[in-house]
């Protein structure tokens, strides 16, 4: 379009004009010459269009100005061609503006741009002539000179009257003026009217005045030009602005008398209704209208004219958010003088039929509801304005304002708009309250609402996404509600620091934030800080960090928005239980898996200590009774795998540090010439980060100016730092911090768990013996301690116990009692524990054994207390752990050498366990099998440890006797019970002596005891310890009288039959060994009677009196016996043979250690029948069979009799078998040929058991004795072997005649090899 229009040629008179208000400067002229001096690359292509047009003449003329030649002094020639060159330039390119390339014509804009920063006197001359000389120049050409001309008057640093009179007229002439531009020529003329502005604001608001109380309503440029004043776009200072809107406030009074006028009210409705260009950003012209309307409403008296406009306003379209804010604006401008009658308005339309309709049931098929969607938003808006302008007014109406906003809030549709204006109304509330000097005595009732309301608005916050300040926008309107009364709801306010933290702390890491924005189609435009609406001020978002993405920049300030918040709490409610109550909804983010969660808890948790520290808010005089639970969290986070998040926790523990020596009156001395510590050591400036993982925010830093008392004792290591805050708690915190230890032993984060243990570790270490409560702790760690997988945590845990136990035994072992019924591994990790250390591991014992023998009996009534029930629960359960701790390595030595007690302690158990099993009455609705019905889980637990603790602590031999007869059975019913200890007894007199002296010593303090059990048990083991010679080295034979006599006063009737049976022994009556003696040979003559029952009774009888002879033994009669026993051992009768075998063995257990050469003969003739007895069909003579082979081996006194009782015990196997034969065929190489002798006899046995069992060993004592074989046979035995296998071949049983078969080759290469 420039090219319409042509310039006029310059006359000659012209061309000489040189301006005189020029600058001297002769850099101007070659800053101008380089300008022009353009390289060919820069120059824009003309394009083909272009091409016809006239070329401009290239030859440069040099002119001076007519209102400068009479003002001309001669001048150097050289400085007039200087200026008259660049004067000359500046046409040139002004001219070349008219172009229609763009690129061009912004490449010399910018270059008049810089000219006019150097010489801008010289720029505005040129200007003004050119316009002199060109008025004929297109109107796009003009554009774009008042574009260069608003630069070059805001760049000069004064502009002198006459030329301010000059560009003002031109600028009112061509603000007004109707172009094929439209309003963009008109905001470029008002943009040069608004620049004069900067140096004569006052001039250029008169002409406005003027323009505006005319009675016409004023034209767009001129709404324009005072919007713009009217916004913060740094055209006034302070004092200005101040001054320019009390001339606003004037112009609305004055403007009054408009409102009245149909046609200017009709135009100002239009103007307001009108749809905007782009709804991206209101034109300031239209921003401006509704202050303006409001100011004069605000002037208006009669309140009837005010509601009628406020009416008509608000019926106007709700649809764009800048005619919502407008409305609301023009409201509360108008509330600021007729409250009452806004307030009204407000009611009325928020009660009319369209709003209701757009809360309930708003529909977007009519087009028409478009402008009702968000009307509420604008009555939101309406209601903050309200408050926001009213000020001191506004206190009465808080509540009811509130209301109304809350309800609207609920009932409205929801989306980002209502988001918005709600937030911004309560901004605008919330900050006039604050204002208010009365509002902290006042009673606000709709608070606890507001609050609920505020967790809505966090809670819909998108969760992956920061592109809002609303987070921070609530967290701050949630500082000021802390200062109002009444005080916010506990119970709310948790709920509502729950979700603000769950909100900020969850959000993704940093640059995962910006990614999520980068991925949006249409990235949204991130506020850092939104603004509130006021008559003066744009509300637009504040600058933006330069050196950090905005993401980050508005991450950053919320989260310092919730520090803020936090501290807030604090200082209204400066109490140890409010820090508590804070840092409780920190400590499960301390505890996260993420690891940027955990940096955000750590550096918020830092923030208000730091506060704390700073402002030493809290009474020192109040105990910081949870202070140990914070330390705990601080001193885990020390080891944190992120080094930012290891930071924070120490810069934490060093301001912990010194809110104790403020609590305790010790200042904190500064030194100086001491070195930080390299991560404390940073000076605090944001331009030296350390980055790490998670947000990678900055480390904390110290400045190096002064290092105090808490700095010297961050140098130390995180471990040495925990030992010393450790110093200074009390025994609450120091509690606390231990129970904060175990319960991160349960966390899933193995860091935290090695943590938490090292930490449990130090203060056990440092504290363990102040300590109290150490039985729930016991309990915990128990519970804890199957999380934890970390090998060097339940290290660490392990032996925190073994440290407790020194100081706290008792607890503990009660403690674990109540977890050891049954006893996994987990408790049994913790009794090992317990008993690591050999003082503390008798301690243990001597517990163990104290709750052992606390056995109440149940009293049978429905009210008896739990108490018995919990210690005879205990007493169970300390039997169990006996049962399992005598295998332990850390008990081994302890149990060894209280074998004695614990085995008095075991079977006086085992009796207390079978009167818990006796049979009771039913009770009502109980079935008699049921009260009747014995339980053998506590009876069998007794009996094992019983087991266990002779297997292992006593001698073993002792226990063989017991598990070969299976004499264990005796051990689980009352009538069996007495037998059963006899036996035991029997069997310890048989075994080493020594057993019978140590358990001797313990048993006499036990016949006085009053438990009628334990001197039970004590009389039943002395009546057997009668028989040993080795009593008499603990008890003489007076004292063992004496004491039998006087338990026949005992009360039980029990205690004194048996004490009567041990005054008939005949270590006291010696002459009964003579009497037994002589009726031997008469029950020797009786074994051959016809009847089975007969014999048995016999033998028994024989083997009973072989028992009573005790030490004086059978003499002579021994051979006899042994001989007439063994003639049984395969008689048919299964009784008969089994007890022939008992009675073998009691003789052989009698004369052990004082047995005759004859007698050693029989018992090794006896061991083949007997190790073949061992398949015989009769469960009773194998059981009798191994008893007597074990007694028979251990009086030959041959190697490995462990391994036999093992083997003869459980051995089931093949290799069971082949030892027995093995070790029967090396041990008795002499009696070679008898044992072949024996096993070729049972060949022709009629059981087909033994003579299977026959056929093995002969096969075995071939195959792997050979050589034996051929030297212990000779030709005729040979021969009879031979025949033997022969003759097996031909045997009934296949399997006997296939195994013959086999041998019978090997057997002819053994004869061959011996002749």
């Amino acid at each position: 379009m420039d090219g319409q229009h042509s310039e006029k040629p310059r006359s000659h008179t012209t061309a000489y004009r040189t301006p005189s208000t020029v600058s001297q400067d002769p850099r101007i002229s070659s800053l101008v010459s380089e300008s022009m001096k353009e390289p060919s690359h820069r120059k824009a292509p003309q394009s083909s269009a272009c091409k016809d047009k006239p070329t401009p003449p290239t030859t440069i003329l040099l002119y001076k100005s007519r209102s400068s030649q009479a003002a001309l002094m001669p001048q150097d020639h050289k400085t007039f061609l200087e200026e008259a060159y660049n004067s000359a330039i500046c046409f040139k390119m002004f001219r070349d503006l008219s172009g229609s390339d763009p690129l061009r014509s912004k490449y010399i804009t910018k270059k008049i741009k810089n000219m006019a920063h150097k010489a801008p006197n010289l720029v505005l001359e040129a200007i003004y002539d050119f316009f002199v000389d060109n008025p004929q120049i297109s109107n796009r050409h003009k554009f774009r000179l008042f574009l260069v001309l608003e630069t070059v008057i805001e760049a000069s640093d004064s502009l002198p009257e006459t030329w301010e009179k000059i560009f003002m007229k031109m600028a009112l002439e061509n603000m007004t003026k109707s172009t094929e531009l439209e309003e963009v020529y008109q905001d470029a003329a008002s943009n040069v009217l608004v620049a004069i502005c900067k140096h004569s604001w006052r001039a250029v608001a008169q002409h406005l005045e003027t323009e505006v109380l005319t009675g016409v309503f004023p034209h767009r440029s001129v709404l324009y030009v005072m919007g713009i004043l009217t916004s913060e776009r740094g055209v006034f200072s302070q004092e200005e602005k101040a001054c320019w809107e009390e001339k606003l406030t004037k112009i609305a009074v004055k403007s009054v008398q408009f409102l009245n006028t149909d046609v200017w009210s009709k135009e100002l409705q239009w103007a307001l209704s009108k749809p905007d260009r782009t709804h991206r950003e209101q034109p300031p012209e239209k921003a401006f209208l509704f202050i303006y309307y409001g100011l004069i409403l605000q002037a208006e008296e009669n309140s009837a004219t005010v509601r009628t406009h406020l009416c008509t306003l608000l019926e106007t379209s709700h649809e764009w958010p800048e005619q919502r804010e407008g409305i609301a604006l023009t409201v509360g401008l108008a509330a600021v003088r007729h409250l009452d009658h806004v307030w009204a308005v407000l009611e009325q339309f928020g009660r009319s039929t369209p709003i209701k309709c757009s809360l309930h049931s708003f529909s977007l098929k009519l087009p028409e509801n478009l402008r009702w969607k968000w009307a509420s938003s604008t009555i939101l808006l309406a209601y903050g304005q309200m408050a926001a302008k009213a000020k001191a007014q506004i206190l009465p109406w808080v509540d009811n304002v509130l209301s109304r906003m809350i309800f609207f809030f609920r009932y409205s549709s929801w989306d980002e708009t209502l988001k918005h204006s709600f937030l911004a109304a309560i901004r605008m509330l919330v900050e006039a309250i604050s204002r208010n000097s009365g509002a902290h005595s006042y009673q606000f009732s709709q608070l606890s609402e507001l609050l609920e309301c505020l967790m809505v608005l966090m809670e819909k916050e998108p969760k992956n996404t920061l592109c809002t300040s609303t987070r921070q926008q609530v967290m701050h309107v949630t500082c000021s509600l802390c200062k109002l009364r009444p005080t916010l709801d506990s119970e709310k306010k948790s709920r509502f620091l729950s979700v603000c933290l769950r909100s900020v702390l969850t959000l993704p890491e940093l640059d995962v934030l910006e990614k999520h924005t980068c991925l949006f189609l249409e990235p949204p435009n991130i506020q850092v800080q939104a603004g509130c609406l006021h008559p003066f001020s744009s509300g637009g978002p504040r600058a933006v960090h330069p050196a950090l993405p905005a993401a980050q920049t508005l991450y950053y300030e919320t989260s310092t928005a919730l520090d803020q918040m936090l501290q807030a709490f604090i200082t209204q409610n400066p109490t140890a239980e409010e820090l508590h109550f804070l840092l409780s909804h920190l400590y499960v983010w301390l505890a996260s898996d993420k690891v940027h969660e955990r940096q955000r808890a750590v550096k918020s948790c830092i923030g208000l200590l730091r506060f704390l520290c700073k402002n030493l808010h809290l009474d020192p005089k109040e105990d910081f009774k949870r202070m140990g639970q914070l330390m705990g969290m601080l001193g885990v986070l020390c080891q944190d795998p992120d080094v930012a998040t290891q930071n924070f926790s120490l810069e934490g523990l060093g301001h912990l540090y010194e809110l104790l020596m403020h609590q305790k009156g010790e200042p904190l001395q500064a030194t100086t010439g001491d070195p930080l510590p390299p991560t404390l050591s940073q000076d605090s400036n944001h331009g030296d980060q350390r980055w790490t993982s998670g947000d990678q925010k900055l480390t904390p830093s110290v400045p190096r100016r002064m290092v105090l008392l808490k700095d010297r004792v961050l140098q130390l290591g995180s471990k040495q730092v925990i030992k010393k805050v450790m110093k200074y708690l009390t025994l609450a915190q120091l509690t606390d911090l231990v129970w904060t230890a175990v319960e991160g032993l349960g966390s899933t984060s193995p860091f935290h768990v090695q943590a938490a243990s090292s930490m449990l570790l130090t203060a056990v270490q440092e504290h363990g013996a102040k300590l109290e409560t150490v039985a729930n702790l016991g309990r915990a760690i128990h519970l804890q301690l199957g999380s934890v997988r970390v090998p060097e945590a339940k290290e660490n845990v392990l032996r925190a116990i073994t440290l407790l136990a020194r100081s706290h035994t008792p607890e503990l072992v009660s403690a674990f009692l109540d977890f050891s019924v049954p006893l996994d591994s987990r408790s049994l990790l913790l009794w090992r524990a317990l008993g690591t250390e050999p003082p503390v591991s008798r301690r243990v014992l001597a517990a163990l054994l104290a709750w052992l023998q606390d056995r109440p009996l149940p009293t049978g009534t429905s009210d008896s207390s739990l108490q018995p029930q919990k210690t005879h629960l205990r007493s169970l359960a300390a039997m169990n752990t006996l049962h399992q701790l005598q295998r332990a390595p850390e008990y081994e030595t302890t149990v060894r050498g209280a074998y004695p007690q614990l085995l008095l302690v075991l079977l006086a158990q085992l009796h207390y366990v079978l009167e818990l099993n006796l049979p009771t009455e039913p009770q009502p609705g109980q079935k008699s099998q049921e009260a009747a019905a014995p339980s053998p889980q506590s009876c069998s637990m007794s009996l094992e440890a019983l087991k266990s603790l002779l297997s292992t602590a006593g001698p073993w031999q002792t226990f063989a006797h017991l598990e070969l007869l299976g004499s264990w059975d005796l051990f689980t019913t009352v009538d069996t019970y007495p037998q059963g200890v006899a036996l035991l007894a029997r069997a310890m007199v048989q075994g080493p002596s020594g057993q019978v002296t140590a358990v001797t010593q313990q048993l006499l303090p036990s016949l006085h005891r009053p438990q009628e059990r334990e001197r039970k048990v004590a009389i039943l083991i002395l009546n057997e310890f009668l028989y040993s010679p080795a009593l008499l080295e603990v008890l003489s034979k007076e004292d063992a009288l004496s004491r039998l006599a006087q338990c026949l006063q005992d009360p039980s009737p029990e205690v004194r039959v048996l004490s009567l049976q041990g005054l008939g022994n005949i270590l006291f009556h010696p002459e009964k060994g003579s009497l037994l003696r002589g009726q031997l040979p008469s029950f020797l003559n009786a074994f051959f009677q016809s009847s089975e029952a007969v014999v048995v009774q016999v033998m028994g009888t024989v083997s009973d009196m072989l028992h009573r002879l005790g030490a004086y033994g059978a003499g002579a009669h021994s051979l006899a016996v042994a001989g007439n026993a063994r003639s049984f051992f395969d008689d048919e009768r299964e009784g008969v043979r089994a007890a022939a075998m008992a009675l073998f063995g009691d003789l052989v257990a009698a004369v052990t250690g004082t047995e005759p050469r004859s007698l050693r003969t029989q018992v090794h003739q006896s061991m083949v029948p007997l190790l073949l007895h061992l398949k015989d069909r009769c469960p009773a003579v194998v059981m009798q069979a191994k008893s007597t082979l074990f007694r028979c081996w251990v009086l030959l006194r041959w190697r490995l009799p462990h391994t036999l009782f093992c083997a003869l015990a459980w051995g089931r196997d093949l290799s069971a078998r082949h030892f027995l034969w093995s070790c029967l065929m090396t041990h008795s190489q002499e009696e070679f040929s008898i044992h072949l002798s024996q096993a070729l006899g049972y060949l022709q046995s009629r059981r087909h058991s033994l003579k299977i069992w026959a056929v093995l060993f002969l096969g075995y004592t071939v195959c792997y004795h050979p050589r034996a074989v051929s030297q212990a046979l000779n030709n005729v035995d040979t021969k009879l072997l031979l025949c033997t296998f022969e003759d097996l071949k031909n045997d009934l049983e296949p399997s006997i005649r296939e195994f013959a078969t086999r041998h019978f080759r090997f057997l002819q290469e053994v004869a061959a090899r011996g002749e």
